[in-house]
Parts: structure tokens; C-alpha cells; sequence
């Protein structure tokens, strides 16, 4: 899913290419896109782009006469810069925002079209659109803690919440959570002190890295890839030198024991691994030396090794470190 670093990236390329041009026009390809009525989707159409902005994982073109068009990408949608008068082809193909210079074109992969757009009118009508979470980046120590304190959920439910913190998804709050050390199912309001800093500078930390290493990746182009749609699908076994003798270290996403898909997950669109951390490396103490963890992370990386299995599912680096 695009999250804070990938939207500012998405952002960033689109104010060169889109700011203070014209939308000739919006073609929309399917119905399941567009989520509003009034005002219509021809309302766009000649107005010229005067701001982009995000909200939350949001990216919200302002028009003129007071209109914005808010884009949610959800979990598979992608943005392409193509030619001008780009044809639609193909089911993945949403939609097409047609300026003089190109077309903004929107895909999403799979066949549940969650990908969202809705044309407002007015800063009224947007605010309806913002969940109302922290501005990370943008926020002092004492405010995080606020934040993630206020109502006492597991870290990783905390981080995921657009009502809590604004931008930050699956693929990124594991990287924090690895980063800080912490267990994703411990509980926010039995954070130590040292924990909350922790955790706030692995969050300023790694989106603002993922923010430059987007940036590079695209070199002054437009961002065709997502980096975490990519990490999700890549194999997630780092190896290292001596790998059969270095300890395996939970970044504390999942563990490979699988459990049946209720009928809940699919709706939720959650995968069928629970959340259940390495108890040593969590905790900052080594890699557990349970037989169930090491048979399992044995197996575990036997299958991302040969099958790719999603990041999601099995979140484990091969490491020395432990």
C-alpha cells in the first residue's frame, strides 16, 4: 500500500508536471472508482490545478473555483505518467487525468477495486476526508506520546491507524517497530519512557529514509514502482556471510505458523498470519531459543527462499546481530 514516503514522492513528481496546468479532462473507466456525486466529474474538467497536498495516505489535487479531487490509492493502486490522450486498456486501468503535457493514469492490481475518488467541494467538504491523525514528522516528542497513549491499543494497531498517526501503513509500521526494538503486540500504555522515544525516532527515522531512497530510486522521473509494494513480493531473507550459522531475527511482523482465513480476515482483507513477534529479539535480548521458533523460521526461510513468499505474511532477516 502507498504510504507517507511514497505519496510525498507521488506528490513531488506530480507539481512538476500538473501544477498550474489545465485538467482537459477526467475519464473515468470504472464505476467502482468514483465515490461521489455532486459536484459531477465534468465539473473538473478545464479547471486549472492550483495545489497538491496529502492527507493522511490521501493525494488531493486543489482546483480552481474551490474543488478538489481526492485520490485514495488503497492497497494496489498505482499511478503512471503516460502521453497525452493515453488509451484505457485493460481491466487494471481506473482512470485517466488528461493535462496538456501527459495523462496521470490510475491501476490497481486485483480484482477487489477498493481504489477510491471523490470529488469535493470546498475545505469543509475536504476535512470529511481526514482522519484526523499526527503529523509525525511534523510533531514534538511530547505530542507522540499524547498520541499513542491516549487510547491503549498493541503497538501495531496504534501505528496503522489513520485516527492516531496520519500516513503510516502495514509495510512501514514494521519497519519501525524492527527498527525500535519493540514487540507489535505490546500494549501502548505500558510503554516505558525510553520505549516511547524510542519508538519516535525510529518512526521520524525510517520515513524519512524511505523518503530519500524513493526519491533516488525515481531520478527526477515519476515513481512508477512502489518500493513497499515490491518489498512485499520480494524474497525477505537477507542472507549474510555465515547464514547457516547466524540467528534468525524477527522484525516483528509475523510468525510462520499458519492459521485458517476466517470468513472476518477476507473482509478486513487481512491475511491469515497473526501477529506474534520473536520473544528474544522484541525485547532486545537475542533470538529466541524455543524448538517451535527455530523449526518454524527454518521453514520459514526455506519458503522465501523458493517461493517468494509475501513480506506480510513472514517478516524475517536472516541476521548476525541477534
Amino acid at each position: 500500500m502507498p504510504e507517507l514516503p511514497d505519496i510525498v514522492v507521488y506528490i513531488e513528481a506530480l507539481e512538476g508536471r500538473v501544477l498550474g496546468e489545465p485538467l482537459r479532462r477526467l475519464r473515468p473507466a470504472s464505476p467502482f472508482l468514483l465515490r461521489s456525486v455532486d459536484p459531477p466529474v465534468s465539473a473538473a474538467a478545464g479547471k486549472h490545478v492550483i495545489k497538491l497536498r496529502r492527507i493522511g495516505k490521501r493525494i488531493v489535487l486543489e482546483l480552481e473555483d474551490d474543488l478538489f479531487l481526492v485520490l485514495h490509492l488503497m492497497i494496489a493502486g498505482r499511478l503512471h505518467w503516460r502521453e497525452a490522450d493515453a488509451v484505457l486498456a485493460g481491466k487494471q486501468t481506473l482512470a485517466a487525468f488528461d493535462f496538456p503535457a501527459g495523462s496521470l493514469v490510475l491501476t490497481e492490481a486485483g480484482l477487489r477495486k477498493r481504489a477510491s475518488l471523490h470529488v469535493v467541494r470546498g475545505e469543509e467538504g475536504l476535512r470529511e476526508h481526514d482522519p484526523g491523525g499526527l503529523e509525525v514528522l511534523d510533531a514534538s516528542l511530547g505530542e507522540f506520546r499524547a498520541a499513542i497513549t491516549e487510547t491503549n491499543h498493541t503497538l501495531k494497531r496504534a501505528l496503522t491507524d489513520p485516527r492516531i498517526f496520519s500516513g503510516i501503513g502495514n509495510a512501514y509500521s514494521d519497519e519501525i517497530l524492527h527498527g525500535a526494538r519493540l514487540s507489535p503486540v505490546k500494549w501502548t500504555q505500558r510503554l516505558e519512557p525510553e520505549e516511547v522515544e524510542r519508538l519516535f525516532r525510529a518512526v521520524k527515522d525510517i520515513l524519512v529514509d524511505w523518503t530519500a531512497r524513493l526519491r533516488e530510486d525515481a531520478g527526477g522521473g515519476f515513481p512508477e514502482k512502489s518500493r513497499p509494494s515490491e518489498r512485499e513480493w520480494r524474497c525477505t531473507a537477507v542472507i549474510r556471510s555465515r547464514a547457516r550459522s547466524a540467528a534468525l531475527r524477527c522484525s516483528g511482523s509475523s510468525m510462520p505458523r499458519r492459521r485458517r482465513t476466517t470468513a472476518r480476515d477476507a473482509r478486513r482483507g487481512e491475511s491469515c498470519w497473526p501477529t506474534a513477534p520473536c520473544p528474544g529479539c522484541s525485547r532486545g535480548t537475542g533470538p529466541a531459543r524455543s524448538r517451535t521458533w527455530r523449526r518454524g523460521g527454518a521453514r520459514a526461510i526455506s519458503e522465501c527462499l523458493n517461493w517468494r513468499v509475501p513480506i506480510t505474511r513472514i517478516k524475517l532477516l536472516y541476521s548476525s546481530r541477534c
